[in-house]
């Protein structure tokens, strides 16, 4: 961030490439993901997805012991759908083109289980987190429903490599859209999107139980304003939903990371419930997809008009 907020070196941006190094850093990061711009920026308000992108390379498909149809089912389906309004009132969106199963941008860089790796790891990898436990890392062991997806170990090459043509190019945009947000309008307020499982699954504190529509997550109050999740909260209720804050889900590596307040960055996690837009089995597209598009465009709004009062306000 600018004007004085430290950056972890993990997020810095990387050292000038060689001339021909340049071209297929640029080419790497325009398949990483896409920002789609309004034609003026009118609002402190930014949007991103980074778990809906469905762009699987060929060569990782070759290492997955799992097909495509089961590694889909961990993908945050059509979230970047469900926010394609933000545009049309003032708010740029950024979304990952590449799947959470390859890299992913929700963790550190470098948050890797040593048992996936055929070779040492270096001192500076983070092996020890619940997430890395879980079999989530940057580069996730398991996909959906806890199953293993390679049948053999990685060398450690392939995640630097993953993690230097999406990870690195998503942040890099993310940062970037963050710094100029807040140089413009003094602030910015990230709404970091997701879905979530209807039901909590292994590993989770809900485990088989029912889940809300929506889940707000503000690290406990940490990451952003409480007005912020309490606009969000009250627009939500209002509109026949229901809404939890921080439970089961309280924000991720972004909303943690980026969250700061104090500095004039306020991010708030959404989760959305898949069951009320889509099938979780099949992916297809339930009927009230529309209405929870609707929906959420409606909450874009309102926040869009709001955000630059909300984010002055504790």
């Amino acid at each position: 961030m600018s004007n004085g907020t430290a950056l972890p070196k993990s997020l810095k941006s990387p050292e000038a490439a060689a001339p021909g190094e340049e071209a297929e850093g640029q080419a790497a990061a325009q398949a990483a993901y896409e920002i789609i711009r309004p034609d003026r920026q009118t609002t402190p308000l930014v949007l991103a997805s980074p778990h809906s992108g469905d762009r699987y390379p060929a060569d990782f498909l070759k290492m997955a012991k799992l097909d495509r149809a089961t590694l889909r089912l961990s993908e945050d389906c059509y979230v970047d759908e469900l926010i394609a309004a933000g545009p049309s009132y003032g708010a740029p969106l950024l979304k990952a083109l590449f799947p959470r199963v390859y890299v992913d941008a929700n963790r550190e860089a470098f948050e890797l289980d040593p048992l996936m790796f055929e070779d040492r790891l270096p001192d500076a990898a983070i092996t020890d987190s619940p997430r890395v436990a879980a079999g989530l890392g940057s580069i996730p062991r398991l996909a959906a429903n806890d199953r293993e997806i390679y049948g053999r170990k990685l060398p450690f090459a392939e995640a630097e490599r993953r993690i230097a043509r999406c990870y690195r190019p998503y942040h890099d945009a993310l940062l970037a859209l963050m710094r100029e947000t807040r140089e413009r309008f003094g602030g910015g307020l990230l709404i970091d999107c997701h879905s979530m499982p209807s039901v909590g699954g292994q590993g989770e504190r809900d485990l088989g139980r029912a889940r809300v529509d929506f889940v707000l997550g503000d690290c406990f109050g940490a990451s952003c304003a409480d007005a912020v999740t309490a606009a969000a909260e009250a627009h939500l209720r209002k509109e026949g939903a229901n809404v939890r804050r921080n439970n089961p889900y309280s924000g991720g590596y972004v909303t943690q990371h980026y969250g700061r307040p104090s500095e004039g960055i306020h991010v708030l996690q959404i989760e959305i419930n898949r069951s009320i837009y889509m099938d979780e089995q099949t992916l297809e597209r339930l009927p009230e997809f529309e209405e929870t598009q609707q929906r959420l465009e409606r909450l874009i709004a309102m926040l869009a008009r709001e955000a630059q009062a909300l984010i002055r306000r504790r």
